[in-house]
């Protein structure tokens, strides 16, 4: 067992460092990892993919799409074979388990309601208490037949046809609008999407790729998504981009600890997905940016980050959903910056796989770093270069970016940082502890 996989366990306390330094390739995205399994399983044909993010989450979806009658195969390390069942899916013999990741059940149950197959879902103890009626109630909208534990899992569906509907979410979520794009395929008639906010636009641009007929409008901020079912997609070859929300983690290090440059390659440059990026520029980032490869047709970089002397920022609220995911590190970053910044409508925090608002709150709480929690955001007032204290335990609740945002923290305080488990940050970024050991990160476990 190597140290970065013993790491994967337990409680692991990140020491202060001195300077980070080197290079990798981003570990691929896990939206576009979800889709690609997914889509090829839906599809006609063969589906080859590179660079899949061999999560725990990911690894989840491909044995639900083989439940479903899709041959799925790994011929290598990142690479996949799916032959798809054009739209003809099977009703699986055993619940479809997700695991922890809220990605993969919510885009499945729009993909077996679109199929009209009887299917039933479980996750873990996260999973099971995050809120799944934003889903079924559009789906059932369309005719689905969903039971669930009080809007949670586990959840039911029963097969019946579906007919395309016009739905406005009341909250920002890509993977409510993944959902009902995904059930409108197999849906008679016009499905339609519209968000008063875009968010990540992944399966709009992977449904094109994959030969789908989908028209996508944006005007002030907004987006609307159309669709005429039922469809038949094709499979394809997809090599899958770097995952700007697991790169956050290392490039916020680099940029916090004194000393520090490290290279990033092939991170997606997405505008529904660089809301942090943008919003470190502004708090001062020496942020260096070099065009990649286009791949799953979306435009990548290769991103350099070097030691720099943050100030708080006001982060307005309408990029929240640009950066959801990145709020845990972003509050890692404002506590060693000068001055005050200010996150505001973050309610969608406190339905992640935990509170994650209130987990980064008490996240700075235990290493003495200066914040205010607030019912929808949170005000963190930094300490500068140096000054968090450190030396607390954190919390993590079963949620991985806490963790990675915890030892983060522990990188740039006064003290060491002590994150209580690890064991979850497997369903996101496995490669974490290689990647961070190998930029001279000081990590320990056993603790």
């Amino acid at each position: 067992m190597t140290q970065a996989s013993a790491l994967l366990s337990g409680a692991v306390r990140a020491r202060p460092a001195t300077e980070l330094s080197g290079r990798f390739r981003a570990p691929g995205d896990k939206s576009i990892s979800h889709r690609s399994l997914i889509l090829g399983g839906l599809a006609r044909g063969e589906t080859r993919i590179s660079g899949l993010l061999e999560s725990e989450d990911v690894l989840n979806t491909g044995k639900a799409m083989a439940a479903l009658g899709a041959q799925v195969e790994r011929t290598g390390e990142g690479q996949w074979i799916v032959q798809g069942r054009a739209g003809e899916l099977n009703a699986p013999d055993q619940p479809l388990d997700c695991g922890n990741s809220g990605t993969g059940v919510r885009l499945l149950m729009g993909v077996v309601a679109g199929a009209g197959v009887d299917a039933e879902f479980v996750g873990d103890e996260s999973l099971s208490v995050r809120p799944m009626a934003r889903v079924t109630r559009p789906l059932s909208q369309m005719g689905a037949n969903f039971e669930t534990r009080d809007g949670c899992l586990p959840a039911k569906n029963r097969a019946s046809a579906l007919t395309g509907i016009t739905y406005a979410p009341p909250i920002a979520s890509a993977q409510v609008k993944s959902a009902i794009l995904l059930a409108g395929l197999g849906a008679n008639g016009i499905t339609r999407v519209e968000e008063a906010r875009a968010t990540r636009d992944h399966t709009e641009t992977m449904l094109t790729a994959f030969g789908g007929e989908i028209d996508v409008q944006r005007e002030n901020g907004g987006l609307i998504a159309t669709l005429k079912g039922p469809q038949i997609l094709t499979g394809q070859t997809v090599d899958v981009p770097g995952d700007p929300s697991s790169a956050a983690f290392a490039l916020v290090a680099a940029l916090t600890v004194p000393g520090s440059s490290i290279r990033i390659e092939n991170v997606m440059d997405n505008e529904a997905r660089i809301g942090l990026y943008t919003t470190l520029l502004e708090m001062g980032a020496d942020l260096r940016f070099e065009p990649g490869p286009v791949m799953a047709g979306e435009r990548t970089r290769h991103i350099e980050a070097r030691f720099s002397t943050l100030h708080g920022v006001e982060v307005p609220p309408e990029r929240a959903p640009s950066m959801i995911d990145e709020y845990p590190v972003l509050s890692v970053a404002a506590a060693s910056a000068e001055g005050e910044t200010r996150m505001m409508g973050l309610e969608e925090l406190r339905a992640k796989e935990s509170d994650r608002l209130a987990g980064s709150a008490d996240l700075l709480a235990a290493n003495s770093a200066r914040f205010e929690l607030l019912d929808d955001g949170l005000i963190v007032k930094g300490l500068g270069v140096g000054g968090v204290p450190g030396g607390g335990v954190v919390e993590t609740r079963h949620d991985h970016r806490l963790a990675m945002s915890g030892l983060v923290l522990g990188l740039a305080a006064q003290n060491p940082v002590t994150v209580d488990e690890t064991v979850m940050i497997a369903t996101s970024y496995p490669d974490f502890f290689a990647h961070m050991l190998a930029l001279g990160a000081p990590m320990e476990g056993g603790i």
